[in-house]
């Protein structure tokens, strides 16, 4: 653990902490996503999740679980390498930002303003092209977060030259 080497690292450490501990949560998940797309890629895993989705004896009133089925058989098993990488691209990204942010690196504070702003716009339109509460938050908390680090990067750091 690295100490703050200036007073606005010391006052901020505990919100740099916070939105690093949040970005490797996003990390892990997206290691789980891709673990999962990465079975699935395989043909007896991507028949056996569309078979047992088929046969579960549960009261599907809205008919999502047909709706995913279809969506699934749309896609076939050759879409889930893809998606994989993706998931595992987007982690390296995420971890990268966590593990910077948590080492109080100034670069990361940029790294993090740049990624996590370049992604508003398309969760803006998500969130008004069909709104969910959940949407709504994350835009809410991207927003707070990319404000906060630019507050933040702003101010001099206090940082000797390497």
């Amino acid at each position: 653990m690295t100490k703050p080497v200036s007073e606005i690292e010391a006052r901020h450490s505990f919100g740099l902490r916070v939105i690093a501990i949040y970005e490797v949560i996003k990390t892990l998940c997206l290691i789980f996503v891709a673990f999962v797309a990465f079975g699935l890629h395989q043909q007896q895993n991507f028949e056996r999740l569309v078979h047992t989705l088929e046969h579960l004896s549960l009261q599907d009133s809205s008919g999502m679980r047909w709706r995913l089925v279809e969506l699934l058989q749309e896609m076939g098993p050759s879409k889930f390498m893809a998606i994989g990488i993706v998931a595992l691209a987007y982690a390296a990204v995420f971890a990268a930002e966590g593990i910077g942010l948590w080492l109080r690196k100034h670069w990361a504070e940029w790294f993090t303003v740049i990624a996590t702003g370049s992604l508003i716009p398309v969760e803006a339109y998500e969130m008004f092209h069909k709104f969910g509460w959940l949407k709504l938050g994350a835009l809410i908390g991207n927003v707070a977060i990319v404000i906060y680090l630019v507050r933040i990067a702003m101010q001099p750091h206090g940082r000797k030259a390497p």
